[in-house]
C-alpha cells in the first residue's frame, strides 16, 4: 500500500542549508518530507534536529515522491553539476505531467535553461531558485530567487514568499523570469558580492597603510558608515571581524594569509559580460583582485624587486578625506550595480526573459550577503520607472553620484600617489568618466584597426560625403601600400 501524501513540498539533500530550509519551511506552517540519498541522515535529522516538528521522512525516491501533494513539489538541494542532473533523472520516472523539480543549488545558469527546457518537454515543470543567505538566511529567511517554468510559480508562491526573507513587510522572493532566469540572477548577485566585498577591503587598505590607523580605529569608522548610506551587511560584518583578538590579543585580520579564494560564480559573472559585451568592470576587477592575491609568494618576491612610492603620513584634514572615502565606496557601490542591471538587462535580451528589475533588488535587500538600505533605492527607482534604462539616469542616484564626485576623484589620485591599489574603486571612476562621454577615443581604435587589418568603420553623423556613406562599412587605403578590398566583418 502505498504511503499517504500529506506533504506540501519535498526538500532532497540534507547538509546544513537543506536542513536549515526544511526547519524554516516546517516553522511556516507546512509539511515537508525529507529525503538524501545516504538514508541514515533521514532517520538522525528527524531524530535529532527535526524531532517534534511535522516533519516527515523517506528513505527511498518512490516513497519521498509518494508522500508529495499533487502538484508535487520539490527541492533539490545537491552540489551544482552532475549529481543535480542525476536526481532529475533518479525522480522523472515517478513523476506525472504538471509536477515541479525545483534546484535549489548553485547551478551554473545554461545548466538551468537546459533542465528546464528538458523537462517541460515531458510535461513536468522546472524551477531553478537562486538561495542567498548561507545557513542563518536558510534558517530563518534568505532570499530566494526562482525563475524557470512560469505555469510554477502559482503553485510554490506562497511557500516560497512565507519562508523567505522580509523586508518592510514585503518578501525577499518574487518571481524573476523563465528558463535559467534564476540562477543567473543569483550568479550576478554573486558578481556583485565580489565587488562589494573588493570596495570595501580597499577602504580598509586605504584607512590601514595610508592613513596609519589601527584595526580599532578602522572598525569605528565602519560602524559609523553603517548607520548612513553604507547600511549593509557586508560593512556591519567588516567592523566585527576588525575588532575581533586572537587569544594573545592580537587581531585576528591581521594573523590571515592575504590570498583569497573563490567558487567560481563571480567568475561567470565577469565572463558572461565579455560574451554579451558589456562593460561590468567592476566585477571583473574584483575578480582578478583575487586572481593577484594568490600570487601570494610572486607578489612577496616582487616587492623585495619593485619600488614603489613611499607612503608619507596623512598631512591633510582626516575627517574630510575619511568623508571621502566613504563617498567614494557609495559611489563605486552605484556604479558595481548600475553595471550588473544593465548585464541582466542584454541578457533578458539575449535569452527571451522578462526580467522582474524592481522586484530583484526588493529580494536583495533582506536575506542575501549584499543585503542593504541601498537596495530600497534601487527597489524605487525601478518600481517609479520600470524601463529605467540605467540606474545613473534615476533623479536619486544622478544626485548622489553627483554629490559624491568631488570626494570620490580625490580618494583615488591619493591612494595612486600613494601607491596603494584600488582597482574597483578605479575602475569605477573610469567607467563613470567614459559613461558620460559623448565621444571616447574609439575613433582612432578603429581607424588603426582599418589599417592593418582593413576591417573597416562608419562615419559620423553630420560627417558624410560622397565617398562617406551613412551607415557604409568604410575601408580607406591609410598607406597607398594597401588594397581597397576590406576585410568581412564578424563579431568576436
Amino acid at each position: 500500500m502505498a504511503p499517504e501524501a500529506v506533504a506540501d513540498i519535498g526538500l532532497i539533500g540534507l547538509a546544513v542549508m537543506g536542513q536549515n530550509l526544511i526547519l524554516n519551511m516546517n516553522d511556516k506552517g507546512y509539511t515537508v518530507c525529507a529525503y538524501n540519498r545516504t538514508t541514515s541522515k533521514v532517520d538522525d535529522f528527524l531524530n535529532n534536529e527535526a524531532k517534534g516538528t511535522k516533519v516527515v521522512g523517506a528513505h527511498s525516491v518512490e516513497e519521498f515522491v509518494a508522500k508529495l501533494k499533487r502538484p508535487r513539489k520539490m527541492i533539490i538541494l545537491v552540489k551544482a553539476g552532475p549529481a543535480v542532473d542525476a536526481f532529475i533523472d533518479t525522480l522523472t520516472p515517478h513523476l506525472e505531467k504538471g509536477d515541479i523539480i525545483i534546484d535549489g543549488g548553485n547551478s551554473h545558469y545554461p545548466d538551468s535553461i537546459r533542465r528546464c527546457e528538458a523537462l517541460e518537454k515531458k510535461g513536468l515543470l522546472f524551477v531553478g531558485s537562486g538561495v542567498s543567505g548561507g545557513e542563518e538566511g536558510a534558517r530563518h529567511g534568505p532570499s530566494l530567487m526562482p525563475g524557470g517554468s512560469d505555469a510554477a510559480w502559482p503553485h510554490i508562491k506562497e511557500i516560497f514568499q512565507k519562508t523567505a526573507a522580509q523586508s518592510d513587510g514585503e518578501p525577499c522572493c518574487d518571481w524573476v523570469g523563465q528558463t535559467g532566469a534564476g540562477h543567473y540572477v543569483k550568479m550576478v548577485h554573486n558578481g556583485i558580492e565580489y565587488g562589494d566585498m573588493q570596495l570595501i577591503s580597499e577602504a580598509y587598505d586605504i584607512l590601514r597603510r595610508g592613513m596609519r590607523l589601527s584595526n580599532d580605529e578602522i572598525a569605528d569608522i565602519f560602524e559609523t558608515w553603517n548607520k548612513g548610506v553604507l547600511d549593509s551587511f557586508l560593512i556591519e560584518i567588516t567592523y566585527t571581524v576588525l575588532r575581533y583578538k586572537d587569544t594573545d590579543g592580537e587581531s585576528m585580520v591581521d594573523k590571515i594569509l592575504d590570498s583569497a579564494g573563490q567558487k567560481g560564480t563571480g567568475k561567470w559573472t565577469a565572463i558572461n559580460a565579455l560574451d554579451l559585451g558589456q562593460p561590468v568592470t567592476l566585477i571583473g576587477e574584483a575578480v582578478f583582485a583575487r586572481c593577484l592575491s594568490s600570487l601570494k609568494e610572486e607578489r612577496t618576491r616582487a616587492s623585495k624587486k619593485i619600488n614603489g612610492p613611499s607612503i608619507k603620513p596623512f598631512e591633510g584634514n582626516k575627517q574630510q578625506f575619511i568623508a571621502d572615502l566613504e563617498q567614494a565606496l557609495y559611489a563605486s557601490k552605484i556604479v558595481s550595480y548600475a553595471q550588473g542591471f544593465m548585464l541582466m538587462r542584454e541578457a533578458a535580451k539575449e535569452y527571451n526573459w522578462t526580467l522582474n528589475n524592481p522586484s530583484i533588488a526588493l529580494m536583495w535587500r533582506g536575506g542575501c550577503i549584499i543585503r542593504s538600505v541601498f537596495l530600497k533605492d534601487i527597489t524605487n527607482a525601478f518600481r517609479k520607472n520600470p524601463e529605467l534604462e540605467n540606474l545613473l539616469f534615476d533623479d536619486f542616484f544622478n544626485k548622489a553620484i553627483h554629490d559624491a564626485q568631488e570626494g570620490w576623484r580625490r580618494v583615488v589620485a591619493q591612494a595612486i600617489l600613494w601607491g596603494v591599489p584600488t582597482p574597483a574603486h578605479s575602475t569605477a571612476l573610469a567607467f563613470f568618466d567614459g559613461y558620460r562621454t559623448e565621444r571616447l577615443p574609439a575613433n582612432i581604435l578603429q581607424a588603426q584597426r582599418d589599417l592593418f587589418g582593413a576591417h573597416t568603420f562608419k562615419v559620423l553623423p553630420g560627417k558624410e560625403n560622397d565617398h562617406l556613406k551613412a551607415g557604409a562599412d568604410i575601408h580607406i587605403n591609410w598607406t597607398g601600400r594597401g588594397g581597397n578590398v576590406s576585410a568581412s566583418t564578424y563579431t568576436a
